[in-house]
């Protein structure tokens, strides 16, 4: 998933060098928005560790 957040961050940086603003906006509102995911899920992995269980 960070890995899609830093593909994102790259169109919008390529997009706003050639003059398409709204195009990187928009990748840069995904790119936003995946990188906070990204950070609720790496958190919630923090405080809840699997546990396996051997049967």
């Amino acid at each position: 998933m960070l890995s899609w957040a830093l593909t994102f961050l790259v169109i919008a940086l390529i997009a706003a060098v050639l003059g398409f603003g709204g195009l990187a906006g928009v990748a840069a509102g995904f790119a936003k928005i995946l990188f906070f995911v990204f950070l609720i899920a790496f958190v919630i992995s923090l405080i809840f560790p699997r546990v396996r269980t051997s049967l």
